[in-house]
């Protein structure tokens, strides 16, 4: 299954950390009992689980790569990367491909909706402490009585992880 694409106006301030605009789609899946968000400009497609070739001596979260209408491009498995337990994958199991540079799909749970969330909505990352990395999360939006964890798709993986996948995808 292939999803559309839409339009997002562009943020009017700078576009650095601190003061760039969250406001704007996102694109929510579940993981584990979490339901997280990614900007929706970053996502390219959502496709069902396929056929995934294992690539050897490659960290326990790369599941492989994929053919996918002719380019090969690597796979991610998000419980992997998050520390979660693995799970069996199923008819709800997805493979949303972004683009980070270079495509990139990422395995989840079950795809959600896309939610429009207002920056007034939008949260700093809780602050966990020194040993606690959360320099990948955007924010934490708020969806009526629900907080949607948002994140940065850019720093979910290390720039060494991304040295690592690029020859298997597209530069």
């Amino acid at each position: 299954m292939t999803t559309a694409v839409l339009e997002q106006p562009t943020s009017t301030g700078e576009l650095n950390e601190s003061t760039r605009d969250l406001g704007g789609k996102y694109l929510t899946f579940m993981l584990d009992d979490e339901e997280y968000g990614i900007e929706i400009l970053k996502v390219r497609e959502i496709i069902g689980i396929m056929d995934i070739t294992k690539v050897p001596q490659t960290p326990d979260f790369v599941e492989g790569v994929i053919n996918l209408r002719g380019k090969v491009i690597p796979v991610i498995d998000l419980r992997t990367k998050f520390g979660l337990a693995r799970t069996e994958y199923n008819d709800q199991t997805c493979i949303i491909v972004v683009d980070v540079g270079m495509m990139m799909g990422i395995i989840v749970d079950t795809v959600q909706e896309v939610h429009d969330i207002p920056s007034a909505n939008i949260e700093p990352p809780p602050k966990l402490g020194s040993a606690v990395d959360t320099s990948f999360i955007l924010g934490m939006g708020k969806v009526k009585d629900d907080v949607k964890i948002l994140l940065d798709i850019d720093k979910v993986l290390t720039s060494e992880d991304l040295v690592a996948l690029r020859h298997f995808g597209e530069e």
